[in-house]
């Protein structure tokens, strides 16, 4: 199977995820906000999580703050 027939297919749940701001990139970051979604959930400060996910995946401590409050924004209703 091509790139081009992968996209084809999958052209309407694309154009979904772009119309909610999806960038391609964010799928490296689905591990790192599940991590801290379970040290939150056990009661971890937000600024000592930053920091182990910071050193653990390699990204600045404001990209892992970036990455929390973009998966934490609600899509709008015309993606669902």
């Amino acid at each position: 199977m091509t790139l081009f027939e992968i996209l084809n297919f999958n052209k309407e749940l694309i154009d979904r995820l772009i119309s909610v701001g999806f960038k391609p990139d964010d799928c490296r970051y689905v591990a790192l906000y599940a991590d801290y979604m379970k040290m939150h959930g056990r009661g971890e400060k937000v600024t000592y999580i930053v920091t182990l996910l910071s050193d653990k995946y390699k990204v600045s401590e404001r990209k892992v703050y970036n990455i929390i409050k973009k998966f934490e924004t609600n899509c709008t209703a015309g993606a669902v």
